[in-house]
């Protein structure tokens, strides 16, 4: 594969991260109880968030000639990693631990993808500016709801 196929694949893979990230935090707002309304607020923040994200790689991937995965498009070959699709198998409980838990889960899984997609060598160094600022980005949501979590 060509360096610029291969980058579209790595966007595409971050993209497809995203969308997984999107639907993990819909399907967690679904499982909270009412009263959880702050995870709520937070989990919407979290949407925005991976959606801003996703439109900003699919710009590059269009940028580079690329077709960029649809929004519903999510992980299944695991082409850097699996994520957030088994987290949406896992939701069993509603109390907040259990969401946290599978959240995190899920956060971490987003991390090793930024990992990966970083390590390529087939990314050009400002894309790799990018997806490191992305990476950063979500690593403050991981830590936030890493620190709600441990404090269940």
């Amino acid at each position: 594969m060509e360096p610029t196929q291969t980058t579209i694949g790595i966007l595409n893979d971050l993209i497809q991260i995203n969308n997984d990230r999107i639907i993990g935090y819909e399907k967690a707002i679904q499982e909270l109880k009412d009263s959880d309304d702050d995870l709520k607020v937070l989990f919407s923040a979290m949407i925005d968030e991976s959606r801003q994200v996703r439109m900003a790689l699919g710009t590059e991937v269009q940028a580079l000639g690329g077709e960029m995965k649809s929004g519903t498009s999510t992980t299944n070959s695991g082409k850097i990693y699996k994520a957030w699709m088994d987290v949406k198998a896992v939701f069993t409980g509603h109390d907040r631990k259990t969401v946290l838990n599978n959240c995190e889960f899920g956060e971490d899984a987003a991390q090793k993808a930024y990992d990966a997609a970083l390590l390529s060598e087939d990314l050009p160094a400002y894309l790799r500016e990018m997806v490191s600022k992305q990476k950063h980005i979500l690593k403050g949501s991981h830590d936030e709801i890493k620190a709600l979590r441990d404090r269940e």
